[in-house]
């Protein structure tokens, strides 16, 4: 089941919405991964982890840092590796 409705974003998001073919896919999905998003940091919390947006924010940036230094190199020997582990030829 699906409703439509009507929101207000400001220009820049619009601007960015336009350039969507399906905006309304991509408003879903967006929501979606937010929505996961929460569900995971209740789970934490749930769990003992006190969360704090100071320590996302900094979890966030360590990540993007991260992620930046994975080559192409780096990317196709891990391709390659999780190739063979997936056949079963990695030795323990």
């Amino acid at each position: 089941m699906t409703k439509k409705i009507a929101i207000s974003v400001p220009d820049d998001v619009a601007e960015r919405l336009a350039e969507e073919p399906n905006v309304s896919a991509f408003i879903t999905e967006s929501v979606r991964q937010r929505m996961a998003g929460e569900r995971t940091r209740r789970a934490l919390r749930q769990v003992g982890f006190r969360l704090t947006e100071a320590g996302l924010t900094e979890a966030g940036q360590r990540l993007d840092e991260a992620q930046a230094k994975i080559t192409p190199e780096l990317r196709a020997k891990a391709a390659a590796l999780l190739g063979e582990a997936s056949r079963g030829r990695l030795a323990s």
